[in-house]
């Protein structure tokens, strides 16, 4: 057994990215500066996107982009069960009404076919969630929005680095929102932006993260002189940092190595598990280039003698920090409590019931990976029947 925790994901900052923020401590600037125009723009220039609007967390995007696509009373929402709450918790934020459709039993992401299933007059947008890093079904899911007249919003927080059909997330939806938590592939210590080839949700997202204020006077009706702005609607103070966002073009600079050390892990992953008859590894599209922000193992309880849960907590034991990801947003009391507890959606939640997720993240060593490797071998074959 390991002698400390191994995390199931951790940032990894280097003594540049350390200089970055200090240099920012001893500049003029440190709410918003030249920082974080440069973080946008770099930030773009790798999705493909024209423009990119940094927000102070992944959530506060969400809830900027619902508000740009006009997502108000009365209108509905589709996104996936299996998710963090944010991807529907913006819906409501905006006073709209989230709709769940439920999920590919072999990517777990959101199936187009039960997106379909779901559209009715009041569906105002999509938000597909690339779960684990993997691309959605984006082709499917643009011929639903295009037949419909549907916005759609991507919940890019695991699918940094990703591409879908060779091309990379961020630049082929309506907009495309990203997180830097500090698992995510990049951190900014909390941090999130929203890539739009848009220039009206741009303008409206920019004004959105702080206070609906402009300085614009082609916007405004008058002006007094150079002091003058106007609050045109309500917005929030949801702005991002000049200390997060050099933060961010530091770890922009290590993108690639840290995507690709995710996917060194997962190849050790999967030819480690590939036979153990207790388990179902992650699948892989042909098409799309998973960033693997998760690797997620699938139990086959009825091939063990006990429930996940003992699985779970044996691995924990061994000081192996696994984890679940994610409990179904519409078994949340938040959700059951207005309704939603007679959804029936049984693929995502069958895959609940049996899902564990491994550690994984760019600063594991290869004793990491062989302690992960050898517990959970270990344990599935003491529990095999």
């Amino acid at each position: 057994m390991r002698d400390s925790n191994l995390p199931y994901g951790k940032q990894w900052l280097d003594d540049a990215d350390i200089e970055a923020v200090v240099n920012v401590l001893k500049s003029d600037y440190l709410t918003t500066g030249p920082a974080i125009q440069k973080f946008e723009e770099k930030f773009s220039n790798y999705v493909g996107s024209k423009y990119s609007v940094a927000f102070s967390n992944g959530t506060a995007a969400l809830h900027g982009a619902c508000f740009a696509a006009g997502i108000g009373e009365g209108d509905e929402v589709i996104t996936t069960p299996m998710t963090f709450a944010a991807s529907a918790n913006c819906v409501r934020y905006v006073g709209g009404t989230i709709v769940f459709a439920d999920i590919d039993e072999k990517t777990y992401n959101i199936d187009p076919i039960e997106v379909e299933k779901k559209i009715t007059a009041k569906t105002k947008a999509i938000i597909p969630v690339h779960f684990t890093g993997q691309p959605v079904d984006l082709d499917a899911i643009h011929q639903l929005a295009n037949e419909f007249h549907l916005v759609v919003i991507e919940d890019a927080a695991h699918a940094l680095g990703a591409s879908y059909k060779g091309r990379k997330i961020g630049a082929l939806s309506d907009m495309t929102m990203f997180s830097f938590h500090p698992v995510k592939h990049i951190t900014t210590g909390e941090g999130g932006i929203i890539s739009t080839n848009n220039e009206e949700y741009y303008q409206k997202l920019q004004q959105f993260r702080s206070h609906g204020i402009t300085r614009d006077k082609d916007k405004m009706t008058k002006t007094e002189g150079a002091w003058y702005y106007d609050m045109q609607f309500l917005g929030y103070n949801y702005r991002m940092t000049d200390i997060q966002a050099a933060l961010g073009v530091s770890q922009m600079l290590k993108l690639e190595g840290f995507v690709e050390r995710r996917k060194e892990i997962v190849k050790q992953y999967n030819e480690a598990f590939a036979d153990i008859d207790g388990i179902i590894t992650p699948y892989q599209s042909t098409e799309c280039d998973s960033s693997w922000h998760l690797y997620i193992i699938q139990l086959r309880l009825e091939k063990l003698k006990v429930t996940r849960k003992v699985i779970f907590d044996t691995l924990q034991n061994k000081n192996i920090g696994v984890n679940v990801h994610y409990i179904p947003v519409h078994k949340l009391s938040a959700y059951k409590n207005i309704g939603y507890n007679k959804e029936i959606l049984p693929k995502a939640e069958a895959l609940y019931e049996g899902i564990i997720t491994l550690p994984l993240f760019p600063a594991m060593v290869e004793q990491d990976i062989k302690d992960v490797i050898k517990a959970v071998k270990e344990v599935i074959q003491y529990y095999s029947i």
